[in-house]
């Protein structure tokens, strides 16, 4: 490992090629040669990437069409940076190097161009050493004909089936609802503790809000992203607050609000790697109990006298976003869908020279056997729910997101069969740093708005703002 590689640095590579709490693998070739080719920059200098260096596509929006030329712009910021000449990468869907070489800078600026033939994403990468030794690195996307991306395999035949066996075992599992009312943080919002059973001895567990006034509300499943963590009560009030019947669930089986040691613990413990746990068998894998949970939340609401009958939306970001994609392929009373960045989209991309993206089946299969791991995933990815998804979707993805990489999530939006909107956020990683993602939180916000209200879902017009 070279001599440069401390604490800083470690935490940007992790950004770069990592994902959640946990180190994970690096899953393609391509990646693995970016990350020596910039521990070998950085170790000609000072070491820690700074980010005096801009890289982007001509077109705003980074959309083309396939054969079509790409031109890329690299541009020195501030006053300080000079540089020489610049090493790039571009990695079809984030995997596979289609082209690499140096870009010489000219007036603080060089120009890059590549193109695509098919339909596909393009995650390009620069790094570039300043004359004081000090390494600057810029990522950028791109999508070709990003409606015409397929997906890396194809269904299992017996996808439904398994599903309607699973959920006719949670139908034998008496839902057992226990609220447990508490202090709100907002006085004109009712709040709960929430529990119900869920299959094999688990609970669900979460916490509803509504209006205190009122007698029916449209509902709101929240789902939470990944981690091993409390749920805020605000997360569940803010909504309510604008009118919403909410629930929010925990994505384990695992009380809400303990102290943070609490949940530490867990994720140092039982819960470390979760998603590992069971990946090599359908039966056993984690994701089944979870995505149960999401499907008979969705009945809990529906049950309650106090739904409306009518508005049943599931929202959530990245694990949230897988969740929000499963349960309204799962249960058709859901009405509308809202994900942003979501996880767990096609899986087996790597078949296809594309970066699968988290829970990272592959490259977390440890020591099961890999064939089982890749059988079983196809049972949870996401792209095989997004196929059986009617109501209107709204989907929000980032193009320099290597944690949900943008060509797994073309995918599985390609396959849903309703009406959706879809939020192309060209400069967005994972997180949504430097405020990326709030293109699609305004238009999350519109949409909640008109479904509160019971309008339709106000889909943008192609080209409009979304793909």
């Amino acid at each position: 490992m070279p001599k440069f590689f401390g604490f800083r640095s470690f935490r940007y590579f992790h950004s770069l090629f990592f994902a959640g709490n946990r180190l994970r693998p690096v899953s393609s070739a391509g990646n693995l040669a970016v990350l020596l080719s910039l521990w070998g920059l950085a170790a000609l200098g000072a070491g820690v990437p700074a980010t005096d260096l801009r890289l982007a596509p001509e077109k705003p929006q980074a959309i083309y069409q396939p054969g079509e030329r790409i031109l890329w712009h690299l541009q020195a910021l501030g006053t300080n940076a000079t540089f020489a000449k610049a090493k790039y990468f571009f990695k079809q869907g984030g995997g596979t190097i289609i082209n690499q070489g140096e870009a010489l800078f000219e007036n603080r600026s060089a120009t890059i161009e590549t193109r695509l033939l098919e339909p596909g994403t393009i995650l390009a990468e620069v790094a570039a050493t300043d004359t004081e030794g000090k390494i600057h690195t810029a990522l950028a996307g791109a999508a070709v004909a990003p409606d015409k991306i397929p997906v890396s395999s194809p269904c299992p035949s017996d996808f439904d089936s398994f599903w309607q066996a699973k959920l006719a075992e949670l139908a034998t599992v008496p839902v057992h609802p226990v609220l447990t009312s508490e202090p709100s943080d907002k006085a004109a919002v009712a709040y709960w503790q929430l529990s119900m059973n869920n299959i094999r001895g688990t609970r669900i567990r979460g916490q509803l809000a509504r209006p205190q006034a009122g007698r029916k509300f449209p509902a709101l499943l929240i789902v939470q992203w990944a981690g091993v963590y409390p749920l805020k009560k605000n997360w569940a009030t803010d909504r309510a607050a604008e009118g919403w019947l909410v629930l929010n669930i925990m994505a384990h089986d695992q009380p809400i609000n303990e102290p943070a040691a609490f949940y530490e613990k867990l994720s140092q413990g039982a819960l470390t790697n979760y998603t590992a746990l069971g990946n090599d068998d359908r039966e056993q894998s984690y994701f089944l109990r979870m995505y149960l949970s999401c499907y008979r939340a969705v009945e809990y609401l529906a049950a309650r006298a106090d739904w409306n009958g009518r508005t049943l939306i599931v929202s959530g970001t990245s694990q949230g976003g897988l969740q929000s994609l499963v349960t309204a392929g799962l249960n058709s009373k859901v009405t509308g869908l809202m994900a942003l960045v979501p996880a767990g989209c096609d899986d087996s991309g790597d078949l296809m020279g594309r970066k699968p993206g988290w829970p990272y089946w592959i490259a977390n299969a440890g020591g099961h056997d890999l064939k089982k791991v890749r059988e079983t995933a196809l049972y949870f990815d996401g792209v095989n729910f997004a196929a059986r998804i009617h109501c209107p979707a709204l989907v929000g993805l980032g193009l320099i997101d290597t944690t949900s990489p943008p060509s797994g999530v073309f995918a599985a939006i390609n396959q849903i069969k309703g009406p959706r909107e879809v939020i192309v956020l060209p400069e967005a990683n994972h997180h949504g740093d430097n405020k990326t993602h709030t293109a699609f939180l305004k238009r999350e916000s519109a949409w909640r708005e008109a479904l509160l209200k019971g309008d339709p879902a106000p889909l943008l017009p192609k080209g409009k703002g979304g793909a």
